[in-house]
């Protein structure tokens, strides 16, 4: 059964991603003197995504992921491919670009990959929340990001 595998091969790639961000977790400096440190997020989201691999092997093991209505539902090549290119642009170019507009160009092809036929609005809308994700994190709770051209006109770069 296709199906039952790709679900199972779909729950234990969860699991393995869990395992990835917990080992990198326990790569991120202690901080003596938090009460809640740098490496608590990483953790709980380590453990979270832990949970949703158990659960989605437990799923695919009693009969499989997908409803019968979607089990003939063809894969989209394009959709993926653009989803992955603005993963990639977005790790590849983070370092000269800087984070705002890594992230909207992300933003960019993930709409694409979803079917957006309006990449001006979808470019403006990705800066848009980029530059707030930004401003908040280093406004509000001083987490240094780097700089990039967005983030030295900001003020806010490192």
């Amino acid at each position: 059964m296709p199906g039952r595998r790709a679900g199972i091969a779909f729950a234990l790639a969860i699991l393995a991603l869990a395992a990835l961000v917990a080992v990198e977790a326990t790569r991120i400096p202690h901080s003596a003197y938090a009460v809640v440190g740098p490496r608590f997020f990483p953790f709980a989201v380590a453990g979270l995504l832990g949970l949703l691999g158990l659960l989605l092997l437990l799923q695919a093991l009693a009969g499989g992921l997908l409803p019968a209505d979607f089990a003939g539902e063809p894969f989209d090549r394009r959709a993926v491919a653009w989803v992955g290119l603005g993963l990639f642009l977005n790790v590849a170019l983070i370092q000269s670009l800087g984070f705002v507009l890594a992230s909207s160009l992300l933003f960019l092809c993930v709409a694409r990959g979803f079917g957006s036929t309006r990449p001006i609005r979808h470019a403006a809308l990705g800066f848009l929340l980029a530059t707030l994700v930004f401003l908040g994190f280093s406004r509000l709770l001083g987490v240094r990001f780097g700089g990039g051209l967005v983030e030295g006109l900001l003020g806010a770069g490192a």
